[in-house]
């Protein structure tokens, strides 16, 4: 009766298992993957979100495939003034209701059917369900460690086929915390223009970037999951970091963001895609994504008319969750600095960090432990696809006291 594409494993894995039983007994989980920034204790101008949504402007349907246009108009300019890119119009944005909307607009115009894109591994796990749902195969590249993350580039040229339609960056990458560097970019763009593809970046934490020192006491320096140091392809540290691809114009580029990380309103329902790259396959694509977004119209009214207001919401709260970030981080080094048992990754941005744990069980089993013995939650690697065992990923956006005390736990467990 069904259809092979949502034939998914719909029973509970182990692990979540494991946190009903902990919640069950009824203790209190020390939460370290907190990913909803709703609840994590922030400070919201009530009165300005909330009447931005009361605008009578809302009682009148005026279907625009695109979005209303005062609202793409307010996407433009935070790319001006946040990000400076000045040749951002509002004709090149495409509003949708999320990111996860704006991937299945852009699978759909650039795949058929068993069509294939390139994906960064390890990455988030969401890609593969929008795949499934496309029927678009997904092919990974590697991400490797070497004072630093970076995009492996002869991983991207052994996944390429005859079938490939375009390459997903994450900028930065959740949860590793990297920007795709300026070398990096001009590489892609080389690479992408050879082989007639597509680019596909997803922006939704660039503003969140750390600028924190690499040393610290025991973050991870050394080559990681190479048998040889190699050669730090396409990267340049002394280049402008945090560009964004929305002012991409070598090769054909969609960005993906909205409110949900940039105003930390997930529940708001507002993304959007912004379409660049060479003139005419740049207007090619924006006539045939309006077709697309046409048959839909899934944006409603009183979000479209508040969107400049619930946009201008970032400058209160980006500052908030950059501080609990820059807290906890700093908080996860000084005890990371009293012990040996495990390091943490370089980070430049985002609401996560990895530590490099010990391999002396999986990683789900580890994560197991941590909740029955010490009633933490921390995700285990093998969730975001690290290449084996001996990672953990930790949100930094966790309240700082919850935070503390979750490290705590986790590293006398580690040291155990």
């Amino acid at each position: 009766m069904f259809s092979e594409r949502t034939n998914w494993k719909l029973t509970q894995n182990r692990f979540t298992k494991a946190l009903e039983e902990v919640r069950a007994r009824g203790a209190k989980v020390l939460d370290l993957t907190v990913s909803n920034p709703t609840r994590a204790g922030l400070h919201y101008e009530e009165q300005a979100i909330l009447g931005a949504l009361a605008s009578p402007r809302a009682l009148d349907y005026d279907p625009q495939s695109k979005g209303l246009r005062e609202a793409r108009e307010a996407v433009a300019e935070y790319y001006r003034e946040e990000h400076g890119v000045r040749g951002t119009d509002a004709e090149q944005i495409t509003l949708t209701t999320s990111t996860s909307e704006g991937y299945s607009f852009v699978f759909r115009l650039l795949c058929n059917a068993g069509d294939e894109l390139l994906v960064p591994k390890p990455s988030y796990p969401l890609f593969e369900f929008l795949a499934d749902l496309q029927d678009v195969k997904l092919a990974p590249y590697e991400l490797i460690y070497d004072h630093g993350w970076q995009m492996d580039f002869p991983s991207l040229e052994k996944a390429l086929t005859a079938r490939t339609r375009g390459v997903v960056v994450v900028h930065p990458n959740n949860p590793t915390g990297s920007y795709v560097q300026g070398g990096e970019m001009e590489m892609l763009n080389s690479f992408c223009s050879e082989h007639g593809l597509a680019v596909i970046a997803d922006e939704v934490f660039l503003d969140y970037g750390l600028d924190t020192p690499k040393a610290n006491p025991r973050s991870l320096h050394a080559p990681l999951d190479r048998r040889t140091p190699i050669q730090r392809l396409g990267r340049d540290d002394s280049a402008k970091r945090h560009e964004s691809f929305a002012g991409n114009r070598e090769v054909l580029t969609f960005t993906l963001s909205g409110l949900s990380k940039i105003a930390a309103l997930p529940q708001m329902k507002v993304a959007w895609i912004v379409t660049s790259g060479p003139e005419s396959e740049a207007a090619e694509a924006m006539g045939r994504l309006e077709v697309i977004a046409d048959t839909y119209l899934s944006m409603n009214a009183p979000l479209q008319w508040a969107t400049p207001a619930l946009l201008a919401q970032r400058k209160n709260i980006q500052p908030q969750l950059l501080e609990r970030v820059r807290t906890n981080l700093t908080e996860l080094d000084r005890q990371l600095a009293g012990q040996q048992a495990c390091q943490r990754l370089d980070v430049e941005g985002g609401w996560y960090a990895v530590l490099r744990v010990p391999v002396t069980r999986s990683d789900e089993d580890l994560a197991i432990e941590l909740l029955r013995e010490k009633s933490v939650l921390v995700h285990p690697g093998h969730f975001y696809d690290f290449p084996r065992d001996g990672y953990l990923v930790l949100s930094l956006i966790t309240p700082s006291s919850e935070f503390a005390d979750g490290v705590r736990a986790v590293l006398e467990k580690l040291s155990s």
